[in-house]
């Protein structure tokens, strides 16, 4: 199976940086998805969640605010305002990125509509990993 390199970049550093067999990305225009050989795109991201689909079948979600996306066929670079990824090795991992993915949120809350949306794929994605 083909894989693609991902890395998700913030002005406080590196959050992502590996292989993925697909992502899926929050659009300007809805979410898409990306694989391996995708044709050549930069386009803007809203405030979302970034699901990434590891070699392993597990997916990692990661919540932003917005940003871009530079996709290439062997590479995905997103250079993103704010992020965090909802993980964690203990439950009192996941609960701290939870919180600290709740303040991200209420800190663009007033500016997208679209918040009711991540908050559920969110707490979708924290049951999975309970």
């Amino acid at each position: 199976m083909d894989k693609l390199k991902l890395e998700i970049l913030t002005p406080n550093g590196q959050i992502f940086n590996g292989e993925a067999i697909s992502v899926t990305l929050p659009g300007e225009e809805g979410e898409f998805g990306v694989l391996a050989n995708h044709a050549s795109l930069s386009t803007l991201l809203e405030a979302g969640v970034i699901d990434i689909e590891k070699e392993d079948k597990s997916v990692e979600s990661i919540l932003i605010n917005w940003g871009v996306v530079n996709v290439d066929e062997e590479k995905v670079i997103v250079l993103v305002e704010g992020a965090v990824a909802i993980r964690g090795e203990s439950e009192s991992a996941i609960s701290k990125a939870l919180e600290d993915a709740q303040e991200l949120l209420n800190s663009i809350a007033d500016s997208n509509p679209a918040i009711a949306s991540v908050s559920a794929k969110i707490e979708s994605a924290a049951k999975k990993l309970i």
